[in-house]
């Protein structure tokens, strides 16, 4: 296996990292001793060495010199900052991985060894639960081992998805990074509906979002165009037909594409606040 020989180094101890651990733990991709984290609460550490039996520091750097792997989780606010320290530490044939959004390869690197394998990726909020949707490009001097060490990290956490163009992560994050809270506000939405008929609430929180966990994981399994499985649910003159004609009439497809479309152009607009950030320091 890719990982099994390699120490990965995360920068940040917060959640999406120990999604990340977890989840390689879980999948015995590498032994505990092989994981070190770094965070400036020391009681947090303190609970991930006891929950995991995985390494820790406070100093950032001990959590780089020595990792063929280096996960940056730390919030995007931070990260040119953290940057500018454990830069120069890092091993020229290590694998740099972040984790953290809006920051572009171009601005990573000016912080790294020249020509490090680097890989950006936009992971999502489920992946939290092991049940993820994370895209990827990797740039630099990547190796085959390199692109098989990204690829089972993330598939640790759920699906992952190497893209070819940067550029993409932009629509990656209106779509798969923001579609958890679209997909919330539907659930709570269909929560609401099934009140209004006389339903409970958590009967309704419950139906509504087993529905969705299910009908996602039958289009999944089935491999067939939700088009299909659409039509598969809607008889002539029946419920469903009448349903999916109020959501027609009230532009819920539009709407979808729309959000997409603003979330994409918002990250953007992000990347380029914090390009000319960059360059003004």
């Amino acid at each position: 296996m890719s990982l099994e020989s390699v120490t990965i180094g995360f920068v940040g101890a917060g959640n999406m990292a120990e999604a990340i651990f977890r989840g390689l733990l879980k999948a015995e991709a590498l032994p505990a001793a092989q994981i070190i984290a770094s965070d400036r609460h020391p009681d947090r550490l303190e609970s991930l060495a006891s929950s995991y039996s995985i390494q820790t520091t406070t100093t950032n750097l001990d959590a780089v010199k020595d990792s063929e792997v280096v996960v940056l989780a730390v919030k995007p606010q931070i990260l040119s900052s953290v940057m500018q320290e454990i830069g120069p530490h890092i091993r020229p044939d290590a694998l740099v991985i972040s984790v953290a959004a809006g920051y572009t390869m171009a601005q990573l690197n000016t912080h790294l060894p020249e020509g490090v394998a680097l890989c950006r990726s936009m992971p999502n909020m489920p992946a939290l639960v092991g049940a993820g949707a994370t895209a990827y490009v990797l740039a630099g001097s990547v190796s085959d081992v390199h692109r098989a060490q990204a690829a089972e990290i993330f598939s640790a956490v759920g699906l992952g998805i190497e893209v070819m163009e940067e550029s993409l992560l932009d629509a990656v994050t209106g779509l798969s990074g923001s579609g958890p809270a679209y997909v919330f506000m539907i659930i709570e939405a269909l929560s609401d509906a099934g009140v209004k008929v006389g339903l409970s609430r958590r009967q309704a929180q419950q139906l509504s979002a087993q529905t969705v966990l299910g009908s996602a994981h039958l289009l999944l399994e089935s491999g067939e165009h939700p088009g299909v499985l659409k039509d598969k649910v809607t008889s002539p003159g029946g419920t469903a037909i009448a349903g999916l004609h109020t959501l027609e009439d009230g532009g819920l497809r539009t709407t979808l594409i729309n959000a997409v479309s603003s979330a994409t152009a918002r990250c953007k607009e992000l990347a380029a606040i914090a390009d000319k950030a960059l360059s003004d320091q």
